[in-house]
């Protein structure tokens, strides 16, 4: 008969925790699809139909999320948002 020997290893995972924000885009009266569509290709990387899309919802529902990501990343995102006369925060 054979012993067999059980180690246990304890191993500790250091795990990075990313925490995404929103950039939140609010509806107003003062600017048009045409302009919020394309803020939003220029400011967030959207095709046509999704800034579209987006538009439509800010109209409708009053806000929508236009952009997830780093802090880092979104902060010049809503600035560029700001800029161009759109009504934006970070989430």
């Amino acid at each position: 008969m054979s012993t067999k020997e059980k180690t246990s290893e304890e191993v500790l995972l250091e795990e990075e925790v990313l925490t995404q924000n929103e950039i939140v885009l609010h509806n107003d009266d003062v600017n048009t699809f045409d302009h919020v569509i394309e803020t939003l290709m220029y400011a967030c990387d959207h095709g046509a139909e999704q800034a579209e899309q987006c538009a439509i919802l800010v109209h409708y529902k009053g806000k929508c999320t236009v952009k997830t990501g780093l802090y880092d990343d979104l902060k010049p995102r809503c600035s560029m948002l700001l800029e161009a006369g759109l009504s934006a925060e970070i989430v």
